[in-house]
């Protein structure tokens, strides 16, 4: 469901981010490469779309996938499922480039890459009756999940930012981070010393709770549970997309069938022991509380401890820079780490090493006449002052978040700002489509600019005086006034756009 969700959340803005009237079109993208690279394009960026990379190719990829997550959810042909699914996302995250590069996309392939291990070889899963899975598959779950959270403390702790080491960085992150939500209001106004304990706990919870995975079943299960309460309120409190649902399910190869309640499991063998008894020798006398079926053809050990061996040897790649240990006493690991990269299946980890403290957001304006400007509002990050963050999550708006980083820097670290203008210039409808409110009604305005403010979050007294959830200050020009000119995006005329 989590793959389904990534899919549906993507099909609804590829083509406004890498369609043919996109911000970062796929074909161009492809076309550039192939006359530059050769035959080595095929390794280097791997995707589908090699194939074609009209919109109706985007579409088809998106539609495939969202298709086999479903039939995956539903145990439909399991393995199968999971790698038609996992080739469109990584076919989508090769020429999404910018847009498709954020962690969670790299977690969400290598847990699909995993999970071929785990999966059944079977057409329909059948809970019980299907084959148990591997023991090294579920200890390579545990692996990945044991990283991505060693990583988070070891990059929050290892880059010497203040607001970790003395514990204030939750005075500044409620505000300050991508999407904040209406929780995320109330969550800052927590006392100073109740913000500084939740840093420790988060710390316990990131950097001591994944070495309980090794311990005995019911320490195990307490880290599994601290784990588990960190990203729920990581969830409630921000929108990250799937990657904290995806977290969630990492922990689930933690557990065994005895942390359900008894009542579930006397439901369940109450209801296998009146189900009606089918003939024998009938299709379906294998019901689901069937003990797993021997005969069933599963990844043989001689196969997967190996494959396990080497996942876990390039898993220390990453951890080691994380870590800053030099990678060199990893011998050639780091060479087979660098040319597995393109395909995503062991990633580095670790979000938010420094704590942001001032919030600038981007504010893009359009006009006609070069001395009134309207702004447009985005969907989802901040604009508005008086408009509620909102949930998004599962959903990811990719342009939001990326209006958010490039924020943080300059225009020349983020050419594909530069594109979105030209884009709303020419009057693009699917980049239309991935922003809010259109001041000027479909019609493309003559001139754009990018100014930037300051936020924050504002206090109980100003919001019940004026109902404003965010307070701002402008902080001056990001871009100058830009217009087309024989097509080309350039600066605007002096005299027609007054500074």
């Amino acid at each position: 469901m989590i793959f389904a969700c990534a899919f549906v959340s993507l099909w609804v803005q590829v083509i406004g981010l890498v369609g043919h009237d996109g911000i970062l079109p796929a074909a161009d993208y492809l076309h550039a490469v192939a006359e530059q690279v050769g035959a080595i394009r095929f390794w280097g960026i791997p995707t589908v779309l090699w194939l074609g990379s009209s919109d109706g190719a985007l579409h088809t990829v998106c539609a495939i996938g969202t298709a086999a997550s479903l039939a995956l959810a539903l145990g439909l042909a399991p393995l199968l499922s999971l790698i038609v699914a996992w080739v469109c996302y990584l076919s989508l995250c090769s020429v999404c480039r910018d847009f498709l590069w954020f962690q969670w996309d790299s977690l969400l392939l290598e847990t699909g890459f995993l999970a071929f291990f785990v999966a059944p070889w079977v057409w329909r899963s059948r809970g019980r009756a299907d084959p148990a899975p591997p023991r090294a598959a579920l200890w390579l779950l545990r692996w990945l999940l044991f990283r991505l959270m060693i990583s988070s403390a070891a990059c929050k702790l290892g880059s010497g930012d203040p607001t970790w080491r003395n514990l204030t960085a939750l005075d500044y992150h409620y505000w300050s981070q991508p999407l904040p939500n209406w929780i995320s209001w109330y969550a800052n106004l927590a006392p100073h010393a109740f913000q500084k304990f939740s840093v420790l706990v988060m710390f316990a919870c990131e950097g001591l709770a994944p070495f309980l995975i090794v311990a005995p079943r019911r320490i195990r299960f307490t880290g599994a549970a601290a784990m588990a309460g960190l990203q729920v309120m990581i969830f409630v409190t921000g929108n990250y997309g799937i990657f904290n649902l995806l977290a969630l399910a990492l922990l689930i190869p933690l557990l065994d069938d005895g942390v359900w309640p008894w009542r579930w499991e006397r439901f369940r063998r109450t209801r296998a022991a009146t189900a009606p008894v089918p003939a024998a020798g009938s299709a379906t006398a294998a019901p689901d509380s069937a003990a797993p079926r021997a005969s069933a053809p599963r990844w043989p050990a001689w196969l997967i401890r190996p494959i396990a061996a080497a996942l876990i040897f390039l898993g220390l790649v990453p951890l080691f820079h994380t870590l800053r240990w030099p990678d060199r006493w990893l011998g050639p690991a780091p060479i087979a780490y660098r040319l597995l990269s393109p395909f995503r299946i062991v990633d580095p980890y670790g979000l938010f090493a420094v704590m942001t403290t001032q919030r600038l957001e981007i504010v893009i304006e359009g006009s006609m006449d070069g001395a009134s400007w309207e702004p447009y509002e985005f969907r989802w990050k901040p604009g508005n002052v008086l408009r509620r963050p909102e949930f998004v999550t599962p959903h990811m708006p990719r342009l939001d978040w990326q209006m958010w980083f490039a924020a943080l820097g300059t225009p020349r670290d983020n050419p594909w700002l530069l594109a979105v203008c030209e884009r709303l210039l020419q009057g693009s409808k699917p980049v239309r489509a991935l922003l809010g409110a259109d001041p000027f009604h479909g019609v493309p305005p003559r001139f754009i600019r990018a100014e930037i403010f300051d936020y924050r979050f504002t206090d109980f007294a100003t919001r019940r005086a004026t109902s404003a959830w965010w307070r701002r200050e402008p902080r001056g020009s990001y871009l100058p006034p830009l217009a087309l000119r024989e097509g080309r995006l350039s600066l605007a005329n002096p005299v027609e756009s007054p500074p």
